[in-house]
């Protein structure tokens, strides 16, 4: 499980994370995710763990004169996300604590955000204690980093960087909640009993693979894992040089593997 430095994104963190990663890494599946709620024709949506408001963005858009709260537990995140997202109201939440009574959601969404929760069970309780009767609950997870064509590029940039102790962070956490039958199992302890589990496949484009590593580097709590391990600027050179010979030079493109969950109440 995720620790709390995992989780905490101090204020100069949000736009490194949205302008080196929401396009390139986190865009396909929010299309992927709203497509699959315009689906549902909801009229009150809370998502969960919104951060720079990416999938937030593509949920307004789909979901034209929906009730769309959006979350998130870190102030800096709800900060800079409902500064560019004004259809949506924004509050600072707690997946463990959701600003919802029960009963009141039709659907709830969360895009890449289970994996930083400390105690899912707990958390999906609380996303079903929300539901409406027959509601749904909406979230992508990645798959291993090996299916991740830049999250793998990072992490041969990350050993190249620090040899002797690569940080953990993107195995551990992002990519650390790739078994099916466990997200099945969590869900399953939470109450839901009716969940559809699926492996989708997107493409990422990224302007160069020097924008991924600095996204990665400078936007996520990977960045404290590097400042404690040396010079982060020295780092991200080297991830960066790393990731443009494995990915090439110019824009890049990448293949990534999510497992895409939806679950009724």
């Amino acid at each position: 499980m995720p620790n709390e430095q995992d989780r905490v994104w101090v204020d100069a963190m949000p736009r490194a994370y949205a302008d080196g990663l929401e396009a390139a890494v986190f865009a396909p599946f929010a299309a992927e995710l709203a497509r699959r709620a315009a689906a549902t024709a909801p009229r009150r949506v809370l998502e969960v763990a919104a951060g720079t408001g990416v999938v937030t963005r593509a949920l307004a858009e789909a979901l034209p004169g929906t009730d769309l709260l959006a979350t998130d537990l870190n102030p800096a995140m709800v900060r800079y996300g409902g500064g560019r997202e004004a259809r949506a109201r924004w509050e600072q939440a707690d997946a463990a604590h959701l600003p919802a009574g029960d009963g009141t959601v039709d659907l709830a969404v969360c895009g890449f955000g289970v994996m930083f929760f400390p105690d899912r069970p707990a958390a999906y309780t609380e996303v079903r204690r929300v539901l409406t009767p027959g509601g749904r609950f909406l979230f992508t997870a990645w798959d291993e980093v090996r299916t991740h064509a830049f999250a793998e590029a990072l992490t041969a940039g990350l050993r190249a960087a620090f040899p002797a102790d690569p940080p953990p962070f993107v195995a551990a956490v992002p990519h650390g909640y790739a078994d099916p039958d466990r997200i099945r199992a969590d869900l399953a302890g939470a109450g839901f009993t009716d969940v559809d589990l699926e492996r989708v496949v997107r493409t990422g484009t990224a302007p160069s693979a020097a924008a991924v590593a600095e996204g990665f580097c400078t936007g996520t709590p990977l960045r404290a894992q590097i400042a404690e391990r040396g010079e982060p600027a020295a780092a991200l050179r080297t991830v960066g040089d790393t990731m443009t010979a494995l990915l090439g030079a110019g824009e890049v493109r990448g293949e990534m593997a999510a497992w895409v969950a939806e679950a009724r109440r």
